[in-house]
């Protein structure tokens, strides 16, 4: 068995659980073996109920007096035991468990594992552990990995597969060169992967992520030197001069650009008409004004005779940032048309699209990834922008910019990280920051309450609605999940239109609706016909709705500081004063502190650097920001002296051999080549 060896190559795995690994993105035993755990479960000793700890995972040895109690509760059967020590309880529930009222026989012990929460003054359990004394003390001080999963895939599959593929693999030649590891004092290769899934001790775990993360840096940083490389040499085949066209775009704005602004649309100029190809990243933060310095390329290059197209991760934002494109010429009397292109549009649209967008009609093209098709094929293409880019693969960025002759490539992100960190991460593109939000705009008021607040804020909120505002309020949960105490978006809204009766409309939105049903939500929230919007974290991304003055993030301590930030800047973007609360589920001490950096400030650069102080880099197993620069097992924040180190040896490595030609690089080399074919086309960047 070798790593591109099938699933089904593995003992115990049939067609059908090969399936459910498919689902995962695992078809190959090297996918399933890189597919990391997300945490492991470190067995300790029970503890007495007077050393109970809230949030905390502890087990308990629990002497049976009587049987459990099993009641019908809707769909569900609710199983229910109380433990008594020393005049302490412990009250536990199981949900569908019924079996358990006779497994639980009086008489018997067993030792009873999980989290502990306080819940009106009571110590209680949901859905534990149940062990005997024997098994778990086979557990006992041992690290379980814990992987991330899918409908009908249990834990237990996984790591059986994950421990079988491992006995029966041949063992990977070490491809690092030696003084590369040597210098970074890196684990052997073989070690890292198999105690990554199987540590002994914390010791062991560490050093062998150490390894993994500095490897998907190098292979990373090694793919983008050599893009850099090409980038540097190819000449600009369409210059685009400055143009009457975009002084009259920027004449017609109601407002005029902040200093930051004007000095990266000086650099974008630059290098539209200079001599080789641009590939820039404006960097900034949510409500920097990013998207007008996008237009003004955009018109520039149609100017010039060329197209440009533009590039979302959403449906929903592609088609706002066509009406805004559409609404800049009209009032700036441009007559570029604006052409729209996603996934959802029937068949006939789509074909009408592609033949206006090739035979040149369309001036500028909005779209999702249905632009990078291979049935999209442009007039003349000479600028490429893509928003929110690191949702997007370097290979889809790639993609895109081959449909023309080497256009530009303009790439935009919201995502807080110190320039340091994005020279290396953006090593093939040059960075322009935007540092500074427009003087229009107010301050968002943060606040940070625990869910007593809950009636207090619906207060606050109809005001705001009397007012003429719109609310958006965020849960984690789509539908109820009995297992976590989690709020959710259908049953949220339920409860909000009991509490706001009519005329306040109130809808929810999340994404697992279909595409046309997801955007008529959002056009009616535009439109201010839905007064109240219960999403998911599916609205984080660039929607515009100026007259929204509120943010509610339900369970707030289920997200990264940094999604939160993006999902705060969501408000704030008209004319109103705007305010975000940040409502959390849990007394946690250290949850409590993190939440109180974005109570502090609005600055995402200053989150990012606070949130990083307080994880350190000792903490393997942090929130990760969802959707920021998601490597398999590297962290850009929490690892960050690992990148650094990575990128210089990469820099090292490339200036002694720069097409790794010598016999020590030529495993390397091998690797690299499998990784280009393979990770860096995956990897959110």
């Amino acid at each position: 068995m070798n790593h591109d060896s099938p699933m089904t190559e593995i003992k115990g795995i049939g067609e059908k659980t090969a399936t459910l690994f498919h689902r995962m993105g695992i078809h190959t035993v090297g996918e399933l073996l890189s597919y990391y755990p997300r945490a492991y479960d470190t067995y300790e000793a029970p503890v007495t109920f007077a050393n109970l700890q809230a949030e905390r995972v502890q087990a308990v040895t629990g002497f049976i007096r009587k049987r459990p109690e099993a009641k019908k509760l809707k769909n569900l059967t609710v199983t229910t035991l109380t433990l008594e020590e020393f005049g302490a309880y412990l009250h536990l529930t199981w949900f569908n468990m019924p079996f358990l009222k006779n497994t639980l026989a009086p008489g018997s012990t067993f030792i009873i594992r999980g989290r502990v929460q306080k819940k009106k003054g009571k110590w209680v359990m949901e859905q534990p552990e149940i062990h005997t004394p024997t098994a778990y003390q086979e557990l006992l001080h041992t690290m379980q990995p814990i992987y991330g999963l899918t409908a009908g895939l249990s834990n237990k599959t996984v790591s059986k597969a994950v421990g079988r593929a491992l006995a029966d693999l041949n063992l990977n030649p070490e491809y690092l060169p030696e003084h590369v590891r040597m210098d970074q004092e890196l684990a052997e290769y073989n070690f890292a992967l198999r105690t990554i899934h199987y540590p002994v001790k914390q010791e062991d775990l560490i050093l062998a992520r150490k390894r993994l993360v500095f490897d998907e840096f190098f292979l990373f940083i090694l793919s983008l030197r050599r893009l850099k490389e090409q980038a540097e040499v190819q000449k600009n085949e369409c210059p685009i001069e400055r143009t009457e066209e975009a002084s009259k775009l920027l004449g017609s704005l109601p407002y005029e650009l902040t200093g930051a602004q004007k000095k990266v649309w000086k650099e974008i100029q630059e290098d539209l008409s200079g001599p080789r190809t641009m590939n820039r990243l404006i960097q900034g933060d949510v409500g920097s004004g990013k998207t007008v310095i996008a237009a003004l390329a955009l018109v520039s290059a149609a100017a010039q005779g060329f197209q440009g197209a533009m590039m979302a991760p959403t449906e929903v934002l592609a088609r706002q940032h066509e009406a805004s494109l559409r609404e800049l010429m009209e009032q700036s009397g441009l007559s570029f048309s604006v052409e729209l292109l996603t996934g959802s549009m029937t068949a006939k649209e789509k074909r009408e699209a592609y033949a206006r967008i090739e035979n040149g009609q369309a001036d500028l093209v909005v779209g999702t990834h249905a632009l990078i098709q291979d049935s999209v094929s442009f007039h003349r293409l000479g600028l490429v922008v893509t928003d929110e880019q690191h949702r997007f693969g370097v290979r889809q960025r790639e993609t895109f910019a081959d449909k023309g002759l080497f256009p530009h490539v303009l790439v935009m992100s919201a995502t807080p990280i110190p320039r340091t960190l994005a020279i290396i991460l953006y090593g093939d593109l040059d960075i322009s920051v935007i540092d500074e939000l427009p003087a229009s705009r107010l301050p968002i008021k943060n606040c940070v309450v625990d869910e007593s607040y809950r009636e207090t804020a619906y207060r606050f909120i109809g005001k705001e609605i009397a007012a003429g505002r719109q609310i958006y309020i965020v849960c984690p949960m789509v539908e109820d999940n009995p297992e976590l105490e989690l709020e959710n978006v259908v049953d949220y809204t339920e409860k909000l239109r009991e509490w706001f009766p009519d005329p306040v409309s109130v809808a929810y939105l999340h994404g697992k609706m279909k595409a046309a049903e997801k955007n008529e939500i959002m056009q009616q929230f535009v439109s201010g016909k839905i007064r109240i919007l219960v999403s998911t974290t599916v609205i984080e991304v660039g929607v515009n709705v100026p007259n929204a003055s509120v943010m509610m993030v339900e369970n707030a301590e289920r997200f990264g500081l940094a999604q939160l930030h993006q999902l705060r800047g969501r408000v704030g973007r008209g004319k109103h004063q705007s305010y975000c609360i940040f409502v959390s589920g849990t007394d946690n001490k250290e949850t409590r502190k993190r939440l109180e950096i974005l109570n502090r400030s609005n600055d995402g650069f200053y989150i990012a650097s606070e949130d990083l102080k307080l994880r350190g880099p000792g903490d393997l197993f942090g929130i990760r920001q969802s959707g920021l620069l998601e490597f398999k097992i590297g962290d850009v924040f929490t690892d960050a002296g690992i990148l650094k180190a990575a990128s210089g040896e990469a820099a090292k490595l490339l200036e002694r051999d720069p097409d790794l030609e010598l016999e020590e690089h030529q495993m390397l080399k091998a690797r690299l080549r499998q990784y280009q074919r393979e990770g860096l086309a995956k990897m959110s960047l």
